[in-house]
Protein backbone atom coordinates (compact mmCIF):
# COMPACT_ATOMS: atom_id res chain seq x y z
CA UNK A 1 0.00 0.00 0.00
CA UNK A 2 1.19 3.43 -1.14
CA UNK A 3 0.66 6.98 -0.74
CA UNK A 4 -0.27 8.88 -4.01
CA UNK A 5 2.09 11.43 -4.09
CA UNK A 6 1.72 12.99 -8.00
CA UNK A 7 -1.39 14.78 -8.95
CA UNK A 8 -1.63 12.95 -12.15
CA UNK A 9 -2.67 9.71 -10.08
CA UNK A 10 -4.76 11.51 -7.68
CA UNK A 11 -6.51 13.44 -10.80
CA UNK A 12 -8.08 10.46 -11.70
CA UNK A 13 -10.13 9.56 -8.98
CA UNK A 14 -10.81 13.39 -7.82
CA UNK A 15 -11.43 14.07 -4.25
CA UNK A 16 -14.54 11.78 -3.66
CA UNK A 17 -14.59 11.47 0.59
CA UNK A 18 -12.69 14.18 1.46
CA UNK A 19 -14.21 16.62 3.81
CA UNK A 20 -13.31 20.73 4.26
CA UNK A 21 -14.72 22.89 7.00
CA UNK A 22 -15.49 26.60 4.94
CA UNK A 23 -15.22 29.13 7.74
CA UNK A 24 -16.14 31.92 5.09
CA UNK A 25 -19.63 33.37 4.49
CA UNK A 26 -18.45 35.92 1.52
CA UNK A 27 -17.96 34.04 -1.37
CA UNK A 28 -18.54 30.71 0.12
CA UNK A 29 -20.94 29.33 -2.41
CA UNK A 30 -18.39 29.79 -5.01
CA UNK A 31 -15.50 28.12 -3.29
CA UNK A 32 -17.84 25.18 -1.72
CA UNK A 33 -19.23 24.85 -5.93
CA UNK A 34 -15.12 24.76 -7.18
CA UNK A 35 -14.96 22.11 -4.53
CA UNK A 36 -17.61 20.16 -4.71
CA UNK A 37 -17.22 19.71 -8.75
CA UNK A 38 -14.08 17.35 -7.47
CA UNK A 39 -15.95 15.54 -5.28
CA UNK A 40 -15.52 17.11 -2.15
CA UNK A 41 -18.03 17.13 0.53
CA UNK A 42 -17.94 20.88 1.91
CA UNK A 43 -18.82 21.57 5.74
CA UNK A 44 -20.09 25.27 6.11
CA UNK A 45 -19.20 27.15 9.16
CA UNK A 46 -19.68 30.65 8.66
CA UNK A 47 -17.76 32.01 11.48
CA UNK A 48 -18.18 35.45 10.92
CA UNK A 49 -20.96 37.82 9.06
CA UNK A 50 -20.44 41.06 6.97
CA UNK A 51 -22.66 44.18 8.39
CA UNK A 52 -22.73 46.66 5.84
CA UNK A 53 -22.50 50.28 6.75
CA UNK A 54 -24.72 51.25 3.63
CA UNK A 55 -27.28 52.57 5.36
CA UNK A 56 -24.64 54.58 8.65
CA UNK A 57 -25.28 58.06 8.81
CA UNK A 58 -21.82 58.36 9.91
CA UNK A 59 -19.93 57.00 6.35
CA UNK A 60 -22.00 59.01 4.60
CA UNK A 61 -21.19 62.16 7.22
CA UNK A 62 -17.68 61.16 6.47
CA UNK A 63 -18.18 61.00 2.57
CA UNK A 64 -19.53 64.11 2.21
CA UNK A 65 -16.83 65.99 4.77
CA UNK A 66 -14.58 64.09 1.85
CA UNK A 67 -15.84 65.98 -0.87
CA UNK A 68 -15.78 69.40 1.00
CA UNK A 69 -12.08 68.66 1.40
CA UNK A 70 -10.66 66.36 -1.36
CA UNK A 71 -8.17 63.87 -0.52
CA UNK A 72 -4.51 64.09 -1.72
CA UNK A 73 -4.30 60.29 -1.90
CA UNK A 74 -6.54 57.36 -1.17
CA UNK A 75 -6.33 53.77 -0.10
CA UNK A 76 -9.14 51.41 -1.04
CA UNK A 77 -7.94 48.36 1.08
CA UNK A 78 -10.89 46.09 0.05
CA UNK A 79 -12.65 44.91 -3.15
CA UNK A 80 -15.56 44.48 -1.65
CA UNK A 81 -15.45 47.77 0.33
CA UNK A 82 -15.02 49.81 -1.84
CA UNK A 83 -17.83 49.02 -3.97
CA UNK A 84 -20.06 49.20 -1.17
CA UNK A 85 -18.56 52.56 -0.58
CA UNK A 86 -19.96 53.93 -3.71
CA UNK A 87 -23.23 51.76 -3.83
CA UNK A 88 -23.48 53.70 -0.22
CA UNK A 89 -22.85 57.01 -1.89
CA UNK A 90 -25.07 56.54 -5.13
CA UNK A 91 -27.72 55.87 -2.26
CA UNK A 92 -27.14 59.07 -0.28
CA UNK A 93 -27.08 60.83 -3.98
CA UNK A 94 -23.38 61.89 -3.77
CA UNK A 95 -22.05 59.16 -5.70
CA UNK A 96 -21.11 61.65 -8.80
CA UNK A 97 -19.24 64.59 -6.22
CA UNK A 98 -17.29 61.68 -4.67
CA UNK A 99 -16.44 59.96 -7.36
CA UNK A 100 -14.97 63.70 -9.40
CA UNK A 101 -13.13 64.20 -6.02
CA UNK A 102 -11.45 60.67 -6.19
CA UNK A 103 -10.42 61.41 -9.88
CA UNK A 104 -7.93 64.17 -8.59
CA UNK A 105 -6.62 62.21 -5.63
CA UNK A 106 -3.90 59.70 -6.09
CA UNK A 107 -5.11 55.79 -5.65
CA UNK A 108 -3.58 53.40 -4.10
CA UNK A 109 -4.69 49.87 -4.10
CA UNK A 110 -4.30 46.94 -1.35
CA UNK A 111 -4.20 44.28 -4.39
CA UNK A 112 -5.94 43.26 -7.95
CA UNK A 113 -9.49 42.60 -6.16
CA UNK A 114 -9.25 46.21 -4.97
CA UNK A 115 -7.85 47.43 -7.80
CA UNK A 116 -10.64 46.02 -9.67
CA UNK A 117 -13.39 47.29 -7.95
CA UNK A 118 -11.52 50.90 -7.95
CA UNK A 119 -11.18 50.54 -12.15
CA UNK A 120 -15.04 49.02 -12.04
CA UNK A 121 -16.14 52.76 -10.58
CA UNK A 122 -14.66 54.14 -13.64
CA UNK A 123 -10.78 55.27 -11.94
CA UNK A 124 -7.58 54.37 -12.05
CA UNK A 125 -5.07 52.57 -9.76
CA UNK A 126 -2.53 54.77 -9.59
CA UNK A 127 -0.21 52.08 -7.51
CA UNK A 128 -1.13 48.47 -6.54
CA UNK A 129 0.19 46.59 -3.87
CA UNK A 130 1.55 43.07 -5.21
CA UNK A 131 1.18 41.45 -1.75
CA UNK A 132 -2.07 42.70 -1.44
CA UNK A 133 -0.99 43.70 2.25
CA UNK A 134 -1.36 46.60 4.23
CA UNK A 135 2.67 46.25 5.52
CA UNK A 136 3.69 47.18 1.74
CA UNK A 137 1.50 49.86 2.07
CA UNK A 138 3.03 51.46 5.12
CA UNK A 139 6.22 50.81 3.28
CA UNK A 140 5.46 53.13 0.78
CA UNK A 141 4.24 55.87 2.52
CA UNK A 142 7.53 55.51 4.86
CA UNK A 143 9.63 55.54 1.62
CA UNK A 144 7.54 58.59 0.06
CA UNK A 145 6.54 60.50 2.87
CA UNK A 146 3.01 61.59 3.51
CA UNK A 147 3.95 64.78 5.39
CA UNK A 148 1.22 67.67 5.21
CA UNK A 149 -0.90 65.34 2.73
CA UNK A 150 -4.67 64.69 3.49
CA UNK A 151 -4.87 60.74 2.92
CA UNK A 152 -8.49 59.13 2.59
CA UNK A 153 -8.20 55.27 3.70
CA UNK A 154 -11.15 52.82 3.08
CA UNK A 155 -10.99 50.30 6.03
CA UNK A 156 -12.38 46.57 5.47
CA UNK A 157 -13.70 44.91 8.38
CA UNK A 158 -11.03 43.99 10.56
CA UNK A 159 -9.79 47.98 11.29
CA UNK A 160 -6.82 49.61 9.74
CA UNK A 161 -4.20 47.10 9.73
CA UNK A 162 -1.91 49.78 11.44
CA UNK A 163 -2.19 52.30 7.97
CA UNK A 164 -4.10 55.64 9.82
CA UNK A 165 -1.82 55.01 12.96
CA UNK A 166 1.57 55.51 10.55
CA UNK A 167 0.19 57.48 8.30
CA UNK A 168 -0.44 60.39 11.86
CA UNK A 169 3.15 59.46 12.62
CA UNK A 170 4.33 60.55 9.43
CA UNK A 171 2.83 63.80 9.39
CA UNK A 172 -0.95 63.27 7.17
CA UNK A 173 -4.13 64.03 7.95
CA UNK A 174 -5.79 60.90 8.18
CA UNK A 175 -9.78 60.55 6.68
CA UNK A 176 -10.82 56.78 7.65
CA UNK A 177 -13.99 54.93 6.24
CA UNK A 178 -15.20 51.93 6.95
CA UNK A 179 -17.73 50.58 5.07
CA UNK A 180 -18.35 47.17 6.42
CA UNK A 181 -17.46 45.08 9.74
CA UNK A 182 -16.90 41.78 10.89
CA UNK A 183 -20.24 40.98 12.84
CA UNK A 184 -20.91 37.14 15.00
CA UNK A 185 -21.25 33.70 12.92
CA UNK A 186 -24.52 33.39 11.52
CA UNK A 187 -24.91 29.80 12.27
CA UNK A 188 -23.22 29.40 15.86
CA UNK A 189 -23.68 25.47 15.82
CA UNK A 190 -22.62 24.77 12.61
CA UNK A 191 -19.47 26.52 13.90
CA UNK A 192 -19.70 24.35 16.72
CA UNK A 193 -19.90 21.23 15.02
CA UNK A 194 -17.47 22.11 12.89
CA UNK A 195 -14.98 22.85 15.79
CA UNK A 196 -16.01 19.40 16.91
CA UNK A 197 -14.67 17.90 13.55
CA UNK A 198 -11.65 19.61 13.17
CA UNK A 199 -10.68 18.74 16.90
CA UNK A 200 -11.57 15.27 16.26
CA UNK A 201 -9.35 15.36 13.10
CA UNK A 202 -13.05 14.36 10.87
CA UNK A 203 -11.94 16.28 8.30
CA UNK A 204 -9.18 16.57 5.51
CA UNK A 205 -8.92 20.82 5.67
CA UNK A 206 -10.55 23.69 7.31
CA UNK A 207 -9.80 26.66 4.65
CA UNK A 208 -10.02 30.23 5.70
CA UNK A 209 -10.11 33.42 3.85
CA UNK A 210 -9.31 36.25 6.10
CA UNK A 211 -7.10 36.76 9.51
CA UNK A 212 -10.19 37.71 11.45
CA UNK A 213 -11.66 34.68 10.78
CA UNK A 214 -8.68 32.54 11.91
CA UNK A 215 -8.71 34.57 15.11
CA UNK A 216 -12.32 34.18 15.68
CA UNK A 217 -12.54 30.40 14.83
CA UNK A 218 -9.58 29.71 17.46
CA UNK A 219 -11.69 31.65 19.94
CA UNK A 220 -14.81 29.49 19.17
CA UNK A 221 -12.00 26.62 19.89
CA UNK A 222 -11.02 27.77 23.30
CA UNK A 223 -14.94 27.96 23.95
CA UNK A 224 -15.58 25.00 23.07
CA UNK A 225 -12.62 23.55 25.04
CA UNK A 226 -11.07 22.18 21.73
CA UNK A 227 -8.85 24.95 21.23
CA UNK A 228 -4.88 22.43 22.02
CA UNK A 229 -7.18 19.38 20.07
CA UNK A 230 -8.01 21.57 17.03
CA UNK A 231 -4.15 23.41 16.90
CA UNK A 232 -3.15 19.54 17.31
CA UNK A 233 -5.08 18.28 14.95
CA UNK A 234 -4.42 21.32 12.10
CA UNK A 235 -0.94 20.27 12.86
CA UNK A 236 -1.10 17.06 11.30
CA UNK A 237 -4.05 15.18 9.63
CA UNK A 238 -5.64 18.22 9.26
CA UNK A 239 -4.74 21.24 6.34
CA UNK A 240 -5.46 24.68 7.77
CA UNK A 241 -5.60 26.36 4.20
CA UNK A 242 -5.33 30.14 3.52
CA UNK A 243 -5.72 32.98 0.89
CA UNK A 244 -2.60 34.34 1.54
CA UNK A 245 -0.20 35.41 3.97
CA UNK A 246 -2.32 37.93 6.04
CA UNK A 247 -4.53 35.24 6.60
CA UNK A 248 -2.19 32.71 7.77
CA UNK A 249 -0.28 34.90 10.17
CA UNK A 250 -2.19 34.12 13.42
CA UNK A 251 -1.48 30.51 12.34
CA UNK A 252 1.82 30.96 11.91
CA UNK A 253 2.42 32.56 14.84
CA UNK A 254 1.07 28.87 16.72
CA UNK A 255 3.92 27.23 14.76
CA UNK A 256 1.68 25.59 12.21
CA UNK A 257 2.40 25.50 8.50
CA UNK A 258 -0.76 26.56 6.70
CA UNK A 259 -1.21 26.18 2.92
CA UNK A 260 -0.92 29.50 1.04
CA UNK A 261 -1.35 29.96 -2.60
CA UNK A 262 1.37 31.62 -4.35
CA UNK A 263 -1.44 34.06 -5.82
CA UNK A 264 -3.98 35.27 -3.44
CA UNK A 265 -7.03 34.14 -5.11
CA UNK A 266 -9.85 31.59 -4.54
CA UNK A 267 -8.69 30.33 -7.76
CA UNK A 268 -5.19 29.37 -6.80
CA UNK A 269 -6.81 28.27 -3.44
CA UNK A 270 -8.52 25.37 -4.83
CA UNK A 271 -6.10 24.49 -7.46
CA UNK A 272 -3.43 24.45 -4.35
CA UNK A 273 -5.73 22.62 -1.89
CA UNK A 274 -6.98 19.99 -4.79
CA UNK A 275 -3.10 19.55 -5.10
CA UNK A 276 -2.59 19.03 -1.25
CA UNK A 277 -5.67 17.29 -0.71
CA UNK A 278 -5.07 14.72 -3.55
CA UNK A 279 -1.77 13.50 -1.91
CA UNK A 280 -3.14 13.34 1.48
CA UNK A 281 -4.68 10.08 3.25
CA UNK A 282 -4.94 8.08 0.64
CA UNK A 283 -4.08 4.49 -0.02
CA UNK A 284 -4.04 2.39 -3.25
CA UNK A 285 -3.15 -1.42 -3.32
CA UNK A 286 -2.88 -3.30 -7.18
CA UNK A 287 -5.34 -6.21 -7.37
CA UNK A 288 -6.01 -8.70 -10.34
CA UNK A 289 -9.26 -6.12 -10.79
CA UNK A 290 -7.37 -3.01 -10.91
CA UNK A 291 -6.18 -0.49 -8.18
CA UNK A 292 -8.16 -0.61 -5.47
CA UNK A 293 -8.27 3.30 -3.69
CA UNK A 294 -9.68 4.62 -0.74
CA UNK A 295 -9.44 7.87 1.16
CA UNK A 296 -11.43 8.77 3.95
CA UNK A 297 -14.83 7.29 2.90
CA UNK A 298 -14.84 6.88 -0.26
CA UNK A 299 -13.06 3.99 -2.82
CA UNK A 300 -12.93 2.83 -6.32
CA UNK A 301 -11.39 -0.09 -7.51
CA UNK A 302 -10.21 0.04 -11.46
CA UNK A 303 -11.74 3.54 -11.16
CA UNK A 304 -14.70 2.64 -10.75
CA UNK A 305 -16.31 3.74 -7.57
CA UNK A 306 -17.38 1.40 -5.48
CA UNK A 307 -20.86 1.47 -3.45
CA UNK A 308 -20.19 1.05 -0.26
CA UNK A 309 -21.39 1.00 3.06
CA UNK A 310 -19.56 2.39 6.43
CA UNK A 311 -20.03 -1.56 7.30
CA UNK A 312 -18.08 -2.66 4.57
CA UNK A 313 -15.77 0.48 4.00
CA UNK A 314 -14.05 -0.41 7.55
CA UNK A 315 -13.63 -4.00 6.68
CA UNK A 316 -12.69 -3.27 3.48
CA UNK A 317 -10.20 -0.58 4.64
CA UNK A 318 -8.74 -3.62 7.45
CA UNK A 319 -7.85 -5.80 4.50
CA UNK A 320 -6.21 -2.89 2.40
CA UNK A 321 -3.89 -1.54 5.79
CA UNK A 322 -3.30 -5.89 5.74
CA UNK A 323 -1.34 -5.27 2.14
CA UNK A 324 -2.55 -8.84 1.47
CA UNK A 325 -2.36 -10.46 4.89
CA UNK A 326 -4.48 -12.10 7.13
CA UNK A 327 -6.77 -10.17 8.93
CA UNK A 328 -8.55 -12.59 11.50
CA UNK A 329 -12.35 -12.94 12.02
CA UNK A 330 -11.95 -11.45 15.45
CA UNK A 331 -10.26 -8.26 13.75
CA UNK A 332 -12.75 -7.94 11.09
CA UNK A 333 -15.29 -7.98 14.32
CA UNK A 334 -13.51 -5.32 16.18
CA UNK A 335 -14.40 -2.91 13.28
CA UNK A 336 -18.13 -3.90 13.30
CA UNK A 337 -20.64 -1.89 15.18
CA UNK A 338 -22.24 -3.10 18.67
CA UNK A 339 -19.53 -5.87 20.41
CA UNK A 340 -20.74 -9.12 18.71
CA UNK A 341 -18.23 -12.42 19.34
CA UNK A 342 -20.11 -13.97 16.97
CA UNK A 343 -17.42 -15.35 14.02
CA UNK A 344 -21.00 -15.65 11.62
CA UNK A 345 -21.18 -11.76 11.75
CA UNK A 346 -17.68 -11.24 10.38
CA UNK A 347 -18.63 -13.82 7.40
CA UNK A 348 -21.62 -12.19 6.43
CA UNK A 349 -19.94 -8.69 6.69
CA UNK A 350 -17.46 -10.07 4.24
CA UNK A 351 -19.92 -11.31 2.24
CA UNK A 352 -21.76 -8.04 1.38
CA UNK A 353 -18.35 -6.41 0.77
CA UNK A 354 -17.41 -9.45 -2.00
CA UNK A 355 -20.97 -8.62 -3.34
CA UNK A 356 -20.24 -4.49 -3.65
CA UNK A 357 -17.06 -5.12 -5.03
CA UNK A 358 -18.12 -6.96 -7.75
CA UNK A 359 -15.53 -10.12 -7.96
CA UNK A 360 -16.12 -12.19 -5.09
CA UNK A 361 -12.24 -13.97 -5.74
CA UNK A 362 -10.46 -10.27 -4.41
CA UNK A 363 -11.44 -11.16 -0.70
CA UNK A 364 -9.89 -14.82 -0.08
CA UNK A 365 -11.09 -16.74 2.77
CA UNK A 366 -8.19 -18.46 4.62
CA UNK A 367 -8.98 -21.57 6.63
CA UNK A 368 -9.46 -21.09 10.43
CA UNK A 369 -7.65 -17.75 10.51
CA UNK A 370 -9.69 -15.39 8.29
CA UNK A 371 -9.69 -13.40 5.37
CA UNK A 372 -6.91 -11.39 3.18
CA UNK A 373 -7.52 -8.87 0.00
CA UNK A 374 -5.76 -10.48 -3.23
CA UNK A 375 -2.76 -8.36 -4.02
CA UNK A 376 -0.57 -8.46 -7.28
CA UNK A 377 3.23 -7.80 -6.89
Amino acid sequence: MTAIGSTATAGAHSLAGCRVVLTAKRRASELAAALERRGVEIIRAPILSIVPHADDEQLIAHTRALIADPPDAVVATTGVGFRGWMEAADAAGCAEELLSVLRGARIIARGPKAQGAVHGAGLTADWVADSETAAEIKELFEAEGVAGLHVAVQHHGAGSDGIDELLVELGARVTSLVVYRWGPSPDPEAVSRAVGMVAAAEVDAVAFTSAHGVVEFLAACEREGLRDAAIAAMAGPVLPATVGPVTAAPLIELGLDPLIPDRFRLGALVRELTTALSARGVAEVSTPAGVLWLRRSAASLGGRALPLSQVQFAVLRSLVEANGGVVSREEILAVLPGSSNDPHAAEVAVARLRDSMGDRSLVRTVPRRGYRLEVSA
